[in-house]
């Protein structure tokens, strides 16, 4: 690892240290950057499994989405399903990732 600066704004920063627990903010702010790059380029990794899928809801894409079982692009106006994690999160998943 480098050593890296960046500026935040102390409320910001605060916001993460209390969100990231244990975890501390930095590792915190590392996931968050990793899961960025995973989802937009082709160096995908899952970080869930279909397992961790408690609940699903149907839905259209507004936007491109990156499918967080398979890493499937989801294109804008293509049908997909909310994935609801043990987190509390909604995911994108492509009708497929469910089957």
């Amino acid at each position: 690892m480098e050593v890296t600066s960046i500026r935040l704004e102390k409320e910001l920063k605060e916001k993460l240290k209390a969100l990231s627990g244990n975890q501390g903010y930095q590792s915190l702010i590392r996931d968050i950057l990793w899961n960025y790059v995973w989802q937009k380029s082709g160096d995908y990794q899952a970080q869930i499994s279909s397992d961790d899928i408690r609940a699903s809801v149907p839905a259209i894409a507004q936007q491109e989405q990156r499918c967080m079982l398979t890493g499937t692009i989801i294109k804008p106006q293509d049908s997909m399903f909310l994935g609801l994690t043990p987190q509390g999160d909604m995911v994108p998943l492509s009708c497929e990732s469910l089957d």
